[in-house]
């Protein structure tokens, strides 16, 4: 993609679809077979790219590709840790440079708002930045062993690593995993979804122009059925890591067991956020909305269920609704817009569908659950806002991961009754407890089966601090140091003194 094609999309969707091209061996490449698939914008309809359809050759050729870079004796591999760290510095910063242009190509891909779209492009160059930092601090140990000898261990990179990313934060979730793996001296292979292809191809043009070696990172596109599916089955790569949904992350383990290769999964999620009594309501109901309709609701980590003291349920649902109904639902390119589109017509008749299942329920519809009336959003995969409420746990809208903007209410008595509601799901990535009392606070923290919690708050992710689930959320964690696990084998060296 050329800087005049990338112009054209910032400046109007009006033009004609632009034609981009994968990233393997630093060339851009079209798909072996010459297919070819279109990427729409959800906010209009439109097509906006035409993009490789790549399957098992094209990986076979990134892989190819990855693994020469990295066994050339004075490639990535090789190069002092401090060096790896100051290109992946670079990259970092021209990333920052590139924020508006990353993130009208988001908002443009994916429905995003423009605002949210800046604010994970800068997500991501800080991803970077902390991991070129990281970079010369992956260190070994010196163990005390029963013989006369020094005992230590090197980490080492695996070698190449497929790394397979959602449509939901495109750009943000490649960077959770591209900058470890690099950082720890890997090879990749980035696949993004199919949805969301246009800023991963971008990315892997960008590690070229900051001096990341050709190979380093390849990007390959196309569906997970075959191009996915590809690099989970591939001998020779050495480990898979996986965000998305959770029956996909099941078969990515049965494909990987072919070569036993290491896996990292971050999966789905049903969220909770558990509201006592005497937590701070009026702050809760400010903030809540946007931990479950922010991104569309589209987020692995909203709180789609509110668990709250029976004693303050209707103060909740009044005050929660309230907050809703002022959530500025619009045109993703409006800087004022706070929820865009669903990635897809089909994700929101996927929504639609779980809104239905709810009435038929018997769950009360307190906000939302349709399409905005605004005709100038009719042409759009726009679905408002929609409180629950008279929710049982039992029930589909409250036990399934819906992946939109609906939430339900659900009433507790006690702090064991919260706390068994909480835990009654197969996922547990995240959730928020809220209370004045911290002893409670922390009670629940512990007892809640979950990989990242907050209290008083909504925020669970941090560049700087472990990420990843519970249960079928998945295995493995990103983000912080613990990321750089994922990527790195543990080699154990004895020296005999005897």
């Amino acid at each position: 993609m050329t800087s005049d094609q990338h112009a054209t999309l910032e400046r109007t969707s009006d033009e004609a679809p632009i034609r981009v091209q994968m990233v393997i061996g630093g060339e851009s490449v079209g798909a072996a077979d010459g297919r070819t698939f279109e990427v729409v914008n959800p906010a209009t309809g439109k097509v906006i790219a035409t993009v490789p359809l790549g399957g098992p050759a094209d990986v076979d050729r990134a892989v190819e590709a990855a693994r020469r870079a990295f066994d050339d004796r004075n490639g990535w591999a090789t190069w002092a840790a401090g060096k790896r760290g100051r290109t992946l510095a670079k990259f970092a910063s021209l990333i920052k440079a590139k924020t508006e242009e990353l993130a009208q190509l988001e908002s443009r891909n994916v429905g995003k708002p423009i605002t949210g779209a800046r604010g994970e492009i800068t997500g991501v160059s800080l991803v970077f930045d902390y991991y070129a930092g990281a970079a010369n601090k992956i260190f070994g140990q010196t163990i005390p062993v029963s013989k006369p000898g020094l005992d230590l261990t090197l980490r080492e990179p695996i070698g190449v690593v497929g790394l397979i990313v959602p449509w939901n934060f495109p750009l943000l979730m490649a960077s959770w995993k591209v900058a470890p793996a690099l950082a720890a001296g890997n090879t990749a292979i980035l696949k993004p979804a199919s949805y969301s292809p246009l800023t991963a191809i971008r990315l892997g043009e960008l590690a070229l122009e900051a001096g990341i070696p050709p190979g380093v990172l390849n990007v390959v596109t196309g569906p997970g059925g075959s191009a996915g599916a590809a690099i989970a089955a591939h001998a020779g790569i050495g480990k898979v890591a996986f965000t998305g949904e959770t029956t996909t992350g099941q078969e990515i383990m049965r494909l990987a067991a072919g070569n036993v290769k290491k896996i990292s999964l971050e999966l789905g999620g049903k969220s909770p956020s558990i509201v006592f009594a005497d937590a701070d309501l009026e702050k809760f109901a400010r903030e809540s909305p946007y931990s479950v309709f922010d991104n569309a609701g589209q987020d692995c980590c909203a709180r789609s269920r509110i668990l709250v003291e029976r004693s303050a349920h209707d103060q909740v649902v009044e005050l929660f609704a309230a907050a809703t109904r002022t959530v500025k639902l619009g045109d993703p390119s409006l800087d004022e817009t706070e929820v865009g589109t669903l990635v897809s017509f089909k994700q929101r008749d996927r929504v639609k569908d779980y809104i239905e299942i709810g009435l038929a329920e018997g769950a009360t519809l307190v906000v939302g659950g349709e399409a905005p009336t605004d005709e100038a959003l009719a042409d759009g995969a726009y679905l408002m806002p929609t409180v629950f409420d008279g929710v049982s746990n039992d029930m589909r809208i409250a036990r399934e991961e819906i992946f939109g903007p609906v939430v339900s209410i659900i009433p507790f008595d006690t702090e064991e009754e919260a706390l068994r509601l909480a835990n009654a799901t197969p996922y547990g990535l995240s959730g928020s407890i809220w209370s004045r009392d911290i002893g409670k606070a922390l009670r629940a923290a512990k007892a809640l089966q979950a990989g990242v919690i907050s209290v008083n708050s909504n925020s669970s992710v941090h560049t700087e601090a472990p990420f990843g689930g519970y249960k079928m959320s998945g295995i493995g964690r990103e983000l912080g140091m613990s990321a750089l696990d994922l990527y790195t084998e543990t080699k154990n060296v004895f020296i005999d003194l005897g």
